[in-house]
């Protein structure tokens, strides 16, 4: 499936004793057309009110605690029957709610934002992490960062031209900074107006993807905190577009996006040969 462009493998184990490792996840992100940005593995919830317990991996096999657009791709192959409108998902990050708009868009709470530096985390006591210093600096990479975790940490730097960013340069050397002790999502955000932000995104294990839901989501909040936009907002992403509402009641971050099916198939079950033998 692609939930705006972000590249994702729905694999549903529910009912059976397998479980997916990072070697396991890497060796699926090898087979033949199944290169991913992030894997969604589905096993029973925990809670009998959920409809499942989700891991996330990134095509590296490096677990992820969250994946916004990944959690619409899992909520539209729950919810294909139609019937269901609504539904609750452990992850990492945990428990999410998703609600069906229309036939492939999707309403998904991804929480609150975490804004404590050792929430996000970041690698020693910031007392602000609205303005974070980059230290030590890389060349060419903007000065400051707003830091957000979104059950997965984020970086986000706002630019004048996001499109003049090296981004293939760039965001592997400031995800793996020392700032940073699980590295870091990296985003370049250019503000359009109140209610609009042109986005890329280095992902963590996963390098530049065409979209990032907790990006998307860690920048609209960023945007707000600096008081650049509001807190209501459409993230535009190589992919297409994200709608953001930073709720004002709760706290809570709303993202509203699309999915998309791109085709079904069953796994070589030679993959989880080592599990069984």
């Amino acid at each position: 499936m692609n939930g705006a462009g972000n590249e994702i493998v729905v694999l549903d184990l529910r009912g059976t004793a397998a479980r997916v490792t990072g070697e396991d996840a890497r060796a699926i992100g090898a087979a033949p057309g199944l290169k991913y940005d992030q894997l969604m593995t589905l096993y029973d919830a925990a809670d009998p009110h959920s409809a499942a317990s989700m891991k996330i991996f990134n095509i590296d096999g490096s677990l992820s605690g969250a994946c916004g657009n990944g959690t619409r791709c899992v909520a539209w192959e729950l919810m294909r029957d139609g019937a269901t409108r609504a539904l609750d998902l452990e992850s990492d990050g945990g428990l999410l709610h998703v609600t069906r708009d229309a036939e492939f868009s999707f309403t998904v709470d991804m929480g609150a934002p975490r804004l404590g530096w050792r929430d996000v985390p970041l690698g020693g006591e910031i007392g602000d992490t609205v303005r974070v210093t980059l230290a030590p600096s890389i060349i060419g990479a903007p000065r400051e960062f707003c830091a957000v975790g979104m059950g997965n940490p984020h970086a986000v730097f706002f630019v004048d031209d996001a499109m003049a960013i090296d981004l293939a340069r760039l965001g592997p050397q400031i995800e793996t900074h020392p700032l940073f002790p699980e590295r870091v999502n990296v985003s370049f955000a250019q503000v359009r107006a109140r209610d609009s932000i042109l986005l890329r995104v280095w992902e963590r294990g996963a390098g530049a993807t065409l979209a990032c839901g907790t990006a998307a989501c860690a920048t609209a909040v960023a945007g707000a905190r600096l008081g650049l936009t509001d807190r209501a907002a459409t993230v535009s992403l190589p992919g297409g577009d994200l709608r953001i509402h930073w709720r004002e009641s709760d706290g809570h971050v709303l993202m509203t996006g699309p999915v998309e099916l791109e085709f079904e198939t069953i796994l070589d079950a030679a993959i989880f040969a080592r599990q069984t033998a």
